[in-house]
């Protein structure tokens, strides 16, 4: 199911044995476009200490209770690698975590596989669109490759300008993830300064280029094409018929056409 990630952040993370703390932000692959990483701040339990928790350790998303329980008891995540603070999660880091806590860093939700020969949802983006993704400023053009992956924070992306080839439309509000897997599918983009009160789904697939410093998207499609685009409503239900509608304007793949 799509679900916008922004009302995830607070849920309540429920270890075995007790509440353990709070989501406050995600990180994401900025290869794959999928969330890699829930921060869970520990509160009065570790006082003024984050751990990660890979979504594999999510059993349930109790949705009215606004927690997600998960299969890991207070003493794991006690014993666990530490996180330094204000430091960037290092690949090592990552690797401790998976090898201490015995997780797939292939895991790619219940129902994919990033396995040779496994078939990928209709509408998740291919694993890496080899864009010319740069951390430098503007004009050094230094590419990212598939090998240098790196983990973003969604509520550090948020905010990001977009722009069309012919201008900015707007900046990123929100990300829309499927829930089986947490892949990035959509990003939820405001246009109030261009385009008065309105909101629109982009997917990643026409990203040409992100610069990292300048907090920059750039896309491969025009404004009219984004005026033109299926409206979009936050407060219906996403359907498959309706991302079927948005991929056949845009081109994308999983159209089903």
């Amino acid at each position: 199911m799509m679900q916008v990630i922004s009302p995830l952040k607070g849920y309540a993370i429920e270890a075995k044995d007790g509440r353990m703390g709070t989501v406050v932000d995600f990180l994401f692959d900025d290869a794959t476009w999928r969330v890699r990483w829930l921060v869970i701040d520990c509160g009065t339990w570790l006082t003024g200490r984050k751990t990660l928790i890979h979504p594999s350790a999510i059993l349930r998303a109790d949705l009215e209770q606004q927690r997600f329980l998960v299969s890991l008891t207070k003493a794991q995540v006690e014993k666990s690698p530490q996180l330094a603070e204000h430091q960037p999660v290092s690949q090592q880091m990552e690797n401790q975590l998976y090898t201490y806590y015995g997780w797939n860093p292939l895991w790619s939700g219940p129902y994919l596989s990033e396995t040779p020969g496994a078939m990928a949802w209709p509408y998740m983006p291919p694993p890496y669109f080899g864009l010319g993704l740069t951390d430098a400023a503007p004009g050094k053009g230094a590419s990212l490759h598939a090998a240098d992956r790196r983990l973003r924070s969604v509520d550090e992306v948020t905010g990001y300008r977009i722009h069309a080839v012919d201008g900015e439309i707007g900046h990123i509000e929100n990300f829309m993830i499927d829930d089986a897997d947490w892949s990035i599918h959509y990003f939820v983009v405001d246009t109030r300064n261009w385009w008065f009160g309105k909101r629109v789904l982009i997917s990643p697939l026409a990203v040409k280029s992100i610069d990292w410093l300048d907090r920059r998207v750039e896309l491969d499609v025009s404004r009219e094409k984004i005026k033109s685009s299926p409206p979009w409503d936050p407060f219906d239900t996403f359907t498959q018929i309706y991302a079927k509608r948005l991929h056949e304007h845009y081109g994308w793949p999983g159209s089903g056409a």
